[in-house]
Parts: structure tokens; C-alpha cells; sequence
């Protein structure tokens, strides 16, 4: 089942996909922007890590259509929790696509798909401190919550930032709907 918002589509990941995946993987740009770990991707690794995807496995990856079918980003939804309802997410907008207003349709659309579908009553995510369009868009047009932060948890060139810690649950985004 395909999820879908406006003019957007989260669908699966297809072969087909992957080289935009190793594209934003290897831009520094997107990179510096993201949590974790991040290594030089050759076709290969992206390769295998598609491979690899459980498709049996409650984590959830997407890739993000427009109505012209032209990829524009990835998505997921990931340490999916049935018992206690919670789950995270995150995304990547590829750059010409930015500032638009699509990541807020992609939010939108994983927080009705995990609340209305799956059961779900918490979602998170974290942001580096610095991210600030990805705090405003979660903070200010998403209406979600900056519960705290672990401080200095990231490190980026040569300085360790905080990682900013937010969730939304099921009834405030209900409410917020109204």
C-alpha cells in the first residue's frame, strides 16, 4: 500500500531507485545535515544495502514521488514498537525540491499512515542542532514537540553539537488537525 498526500506518494524502494540514494548519501551537503555515521557510498554498497532489506521487518522505508513520478526524496519509519506504539522516522529532501513545502506533506502522510493504520501513539525523530529548517518544518509547521536534547552528541567538523530529541503523539496531532 502506497501512502499518499496531495501531489505525493511514499511508495517502496525499487532497484531503480538507488542511484538517487547514493547520490544524497554521498553529497555533503545533505550529509552534514543528518545524524549517524556517514561513509563514502560506492554503487556496490548501496546495492547491497538494498539487498539486505527485510522485507519481513516492521522498519519502513519509502521512496517520495511527485505527481510527475519524479523522485524527490526517501523517507522511513523505523524501530516500529506494536507494543507500545512508537516508532521513528526520518527523511531526505533531495535539494532542488527543498523548501517547498514537501517535507510537511511527508510528515503529514507518515503521521496519518502510523496513527490511523498502524495504531500507533507516539512517533520521534532527532535533528542535529544545527538543522534548523528541519527543526522549524517539525517544531513550527508540523506542530511537534522539542522534548530535550543529549548534549554534544554529534561530532562535525572538528565541534560536537547537541542532538534535538521530538516526538508528536496520536491526540496532539489529531487535534492539530482541527
Amino acid at each position: 500500500m502506497n501512502i499518499t498526500k496531495e501531489n505525493l506518494t511514499l511508495r517502496a524502494i525499487e532497484y531503480s531507485d538507488l542511484t538517487h540514494f547514493q547520490k544524497w548519501a554521498n553529497d555533503p551537503e545533505i550529509q552534514i545535515m543528518l545524524g549517524g555515521w556517514h561513509f563514502p557510498i560506492s554503487s556496490k554498497d548501496q546495492e547491497d544495502w538494498y539487498m539486505n532489506i527485510n522485507s519481513k521487518s516492521l522498519d519502513q522505508r519509502f521512496t517520495i514521488e511527485d505527481t510527475n513520478n519524479d523522485i524527490i526524496g526517501m523517507c522511513n519509519l523505523v524501530n516500529i514498537n506494536l507494543k507500545d506504539g512508537v516508532a521513528e522516522i526520518g527523511l531526505i529532501i533531495d535539494k532542488k525540491y527543498q523548501n517547498k513545502g514537501y517535507g510537511k506533506k511527508v510528515v503529514d502522510g507518515i503521521c496519518e499512515y502510523s496513527f490511523n493504520e498502524l495504531r500507533l501513539n507516539r512517533l520521534e525523530t532527532t535533528i542535529i542542532e544545527y538543522n534548523l529548517p528541519s527543526l522549524k518544518l517539525f517544531t513550527e509547521k508540523c506542530n511537534w514537540v522539542l522534548e530535550g536534547h543529549k548534549r554534544k552528541y554529534y561530532f562535525r567538523n572538528g565541534n560536537y553539537h547537541n542532538q534535538n530529541i521530538l516526538s508528536i503523539l496520536k491526540s496532539e496531532y489529531n487535534n492539530n488537525k482541527i
